[in-house]
């Protein structure tokens, strides 16, 4: 395995992350913990959940995953051994079942939700705290253009900034990050937090596949030169980039087959992309998953990337893409379909 540097924090993170976000709904407790162990066994020293997970969220699961993961930490004795990231979710109205009212990125939402987290976890201390998305208007979640809204109003960086602050200060969080972020809001988090002495974001965790590139677009420059790496989440776009999708199959289980919602993935244009992904793949005699995170990987602003299963073998298989390199030969033919049908997926 390999490791990278998290930041500026001085943690060394493992470059497959293990996602958790089906924990609670396609995994059980059984399952989710099996995955912990396999991953802990191969040198993954990085998990990633969130307080409203697993997804799809709802009022009846919210919270699950962080149980699991709690109920294993207590099980095996091992929680040194990991670096833990969890998140608040940011501001909506559509997760008032998590207190009471439309969630905010206010002292009243964090305290509630860091509170929340560290008894389900089972844990004093989170070594990463993220803010889900932004209190503000962006566009995230498969939006392109900005709309700009001049009678919004939204919670002052410096004041979630310092509310996290004191997290810090209590002991109960040792580092910040960020998700679903831009460039602007990436770099005035980092100001506030230069100017004021406050606590430094030191990761952003946004999509990034080879059908989402966007983040080259603007936060690849803020990731590398503000040393705030990527924390890549959906690599394989929900399962598209194995292939097992092409063709409008359905395999029975898997998420597509499950849950109607996640269409981000699923157009003309990301199928005929995803086909030729994988022509190239099994030209090359690797399989289509693995090159895909593979690709990941490798890019120079990426910290670690978040890979998700629902069973082992998936997950054996998603730690080995860190034993694949890519070649120049396939990086410029994936470069090429790049290049013709570019970003179906942002």
């Amino acid at each position: 395995m390999e490791y990278r540097a998290l930041g500026t924090s001085g943690l060394q993170v493992s470059v497959i992350c293990l996602g958790t976000m089906t924990w609670g709904q396609q995994n059980s407790e059984a399952q989710a913990h099996a995955q912990m162990d396999m991953a802990l066994q191969s040198g993954v020293n990085f998990f990633d959940t969130a307080e409203m997970y697993p997804v799809p969220p709802s009022s009846e699961t919210a919270g699950r995953t962080e149980q699991y993961i709690g109920t294993w930490f207590a099980a095996r004795k091992n929680r040194e051994k990991i670096i833990l990231a969890t998140k608040v979710v940011g501001r909506s109205s559509n997760f008032n079942y998590l207190r009471g009212q439309e969630t905010r990125l206010d002292k009243k939402n964090i305290t509630s939700a860091i509170e929340g987290s560290l008894k389900r976890l089972q844990t004093d201390y989170i070594d990463l705290y993220q803010l889900h998305w932004p209190d503000r208007n962006v566009n995230s979640f498969g939006q392109l253009g900005y709309m700009h809204d001049a009678s919004e109003s939204y919670i002052p960086f410096e004041e979630t900034l310092g509310v996290l602050q004191d997290l810090v200060k209590a002991g109960k969080v040792r580092h910040v990050g960020l998700s679903n972020e831009t460039p602007y809001g990436t770099m005035r988090f980092l100001e506030e937090a230069q100017m004021k002495n406050l606590p430094r974001m030191q990761s952003v965790q946004n999509p990034y596949s080879l059908l989402n590139r966007t983040y080259e677009i603007g936060m690849a420059e803020v990731s590398i030169r503000a040393n705030c790496g990527l924390l890549a989440y959906s690599p394989l776009a929900m399962g598209v980039l194995s292939g097992k999708y092409l063709g409008g199959a359905k395999p029975a289980g898997s998420r597509m087959a499950l849950f109607t919602r996640f269409q981000r993935y699923n157009n003309k244009n990301a199928e005929s992309a995803t086909a030729r992904y994988v022509k190239i793949a099994r030209d090359a005699g690797l399989d289509p998953a693995q090159m895909a995170l593979a690709f990941v990987n490798q890019q120079p602003f990426v910290t670690s990337n978040i890979i998700g299963a629902t069973t082992l073998e998936q997950l054996k298989s998603n730690i080995g893409s860190m034993d694949v390199k890519l070649s120049a030969d396939v990086l410029r033919a994936i470069d090429g379909v790049h290049m013709d049908i570019q970003n179906p997926c942002p």
